[in-house]
């Protein structure tokens, strides 16, 4: 299948007033926007600061996405270029251009835009802003500045939309899944590392991605920490630590840092929307509202960093609830209980959604969603004063998606005495 870039930049401004603003224009924006269209919903606009939709996927040349959302197989421009095709075909309006600068009660926003500055409001605001990589400066890597230090999106962005080639035999830092995509990248772009380096026993992503490092001759250090960057015009090696404590220098022109992505939340921090203590990032309920009704949240912001896919799925989820609140009357809606979750152990980075409040659950659908910090072996438990709701025992690794679902706590959840639900870790 054929799929072209489809061009969306618009050159007049977005209207004042409409029925849902979507913030960001990635897999999970441009999801939800469609199914919000599908549901009836009236005026449905994305805005997005970047010149073209589709987020992330743009510039990931390599497939598979599409398998989980459309099953088939595309490459990450085809399936942006697709998912902004099908909004627009569904009344969609994409904003490009286009950045938020501010978020105000009762859904309203603050812009600047390449034709000024303006004020525009809506019935709901859902915000897709995302993730990034950490760059260099926040690992705290010593060493000068030569030219030749990357993040794998900046990677891709030079390869796949400008046709460059930063480096020929770069080290890669860090194996989460990001990792060996940028593996594929450098293939493309006939660029051969040299290693990889992994700070933990394990690779962060999937055991069976070990083979592609093997097949493509990049040596894989596990155990191994990056030291310090060589070289002042250019990179011209980097010298690592390894387990038992002894250095090893070794000659590359590039230095790769990927994956530890952090959401892109700076806009919702300055904002009025309440935050988590632990992470920083929105708090939401299980139906992705914030602590303001009129703003919902929803994608990688809330938990970095999941799959192009498993965004788009939770866009649809967001959009039948953003949905069926718009089609309540005003004066039938009730202030809903919300049960607060707490993490109740330091192994645990984070969880969402960060508040509880009752459900259907015949028709519960949904999880909780966690990660380890480190490698734990133990039961993790959801609790409610000390009664246990679900439980399970395993050995649980960091950057790996942890899930509890609703429909396993059923009807065991007490609102009446107003008790927060407890995530506890029992090491053993």
């Amino acid at each position: 299948m054929s799929i072209a870039m489809v061009s969306t930049t618009q050159t007049d401004l977005p209207p004042q007033y409409c029925d849902v603003i979507v913030i960001g224009a990635g897999p999970a924006g441009l999801s939800t926007a469609t199914a919000l269209k599908d549901s009836g919903v009236g005026a449905v606009i994305v805005l997005d600061r970047e010149d073209q939709a589709g987020g992330i996927p743009r510039h990931c040349g390599h497939p598979p996405f599409g398998m989980r959302e459309f099953k088939r197989i595309l490459t990450g421009p085809q399936y942006a270029a697709y998912l902004t095709k099908r909004a627009k075909a569904k009344g969609v309006e994409i904003y490009l251009n286009c950045s938020v600068v501010a978020l105000h009660p009762a859904g309203q926003l603050t812009l600047s835009t390449t034709l000024g500055g303006m004020q525009i409001s809506a019935k709901r605001v859902v915000i897709c802003t995302g993730v990034r990589e950490i760059p260099r400066a926040a690992r705290l890597v010593s060493g000068q500045r030569p030219l030749g230090i990357s993040t794998t999106g900046a990677l891709q962005s030079m390869v796949y939309l400008k046709g460059k080639r930063p480096f020929k035999r770069p080290v890669i830092v860090g194996t989460e899944l990001v990792a060996f995509s940028s593996l594929l990248t450098c293939r493309k772009a006939n660029i051969k590392p040299v290693a990889m380096i992994e700070q933990g026993a394990k690779t962060s992503a999937y055991a069976v991605c070990d083979l592609l490092p093997k097949i493509m001759g990049v040596k894989l250090y596990k155990n191994c920490q990056l030291l310090s960057i060589e070289g002042s015009q250019r990179v011209s090696g980097v010298n690592i630590m390894k387990a038992d404590g002894k250095t090893q220098r070794v000659d590359c022109d590039g230095v790769l840092f990927s994956g530890q992505f952090t959401a892109e939340a700076s806009l919702i921090r300055m904002s009025h929307l309440a935050l988590d203590e632990h992470t920083g990032l929105p708090v939401v309920d299980q139906f992705g509202q914030c602590s303001d009704d009129h703003y919902y949240a929803v994608g990688n912001l809330l938990h970095p960093v999941e799959t192009a896919g498993w965004c788009w799925q939770e866009g649809q989820s967001v959009a039948a609830n953003i949905a069926q609140s718009l089609s309540k009357l005003q004066d039938d809606k009730d202030e809903q209980q919300r049960l607060a979750v707490t993490l109740c152990n330091d192994k645990i980075s984070y969880v969402t959604p960060q508040r509880f409040a009752k459900m259907d659950f015949e028709n519960a659908s949904g999880n909780f969603q966690l990660r380890f910090i480190k490698p734990a072996k133990g039961i993790l438990t959801l609790e409610q004063k000390g009664a246990v709701l679900w439980s399970k025992r395993g050995y649980y690794l960091p950057h790996r998606r942890i899930l509890i679902p609703f429909q396993s706590i059923d009807k065991k959840v007490d609102f009446e005495q107003n008790q927060a639900l407890e995530i506890h870790f029992t090491e053993q």
